[in-house]
């Protein structure tokens, strides 16, 4: 039984670590399927800026998000090391376009509430964030990023086909 105030171990947390215009982002490895080298990107029209386009997976067509336009960025400039984390949350498969893949990490430290000062639009695709020996690791709530308001149509019509 613990008392206010103790600190309760937390579970650790292994991350999925990569690269947004300088920043050290991340996702949990449960929620991350594998990480491809970038794959060529079919722009759909009429759909929102924050989607990058579809690609094909072995088959299945999978939605790209550009994760610096969800973010409030300018448009990700694709490069040598850009790559796509494809993730598999509660609302779907999405890939995930990135700068560049970091290193793998393991947290055993509570995440903390992403500040508070942080635009409430991106501070809800987080799920905290982590104060590692190298800097802050924001870490992404997959299903967020995905079900995110600018994606949020999309997200309904995937429900619908399954």
């Amino acid at each position: 039984m613990s008392v206010a105030g103790d600190q309760v171990k937390p579970a650790t947390l292994r991350l999925v670590c990569f690269e947004l215009r300088g920043q050290e982002l991340a996702l949990p490895i449960d929620d991350v399927r594998e990480t491809l080298p970038i794959q060529p990107i079919t722009r759909v029209v009429l759909t929102p800026p924050a989607l990058a386009g579809v690609f094909s997976l072995r088959g299945e067509i999978v939605p790209a998000i550009d994760l610096a336009v969800l973010l409030g960025l300018a448009r990700t400039e694709v490069g040598t090391e850009s790559r796509i984390v494809v993730v598999d949350a509660g609302a779907g498969t999405a890939g995930i376009v990135v700068d560049r893949l970091r290193d793998l990490r393991t947290i055993d430290t509570a995440l903390e509430s992403p500040p508070s000062n942080l635009d409430p639009d991106v501070a809800q695709l987080l799920k905290g964030v982590a104060a590692t020996q190298t800097g802050t690791v924001r870490v992404l709530d997959a299903a967020a990023v995905i079900t995110a308001e600018p994606l949020r149509a999309l997200a309904k019509r995937q429900e619908g086909k399954q």
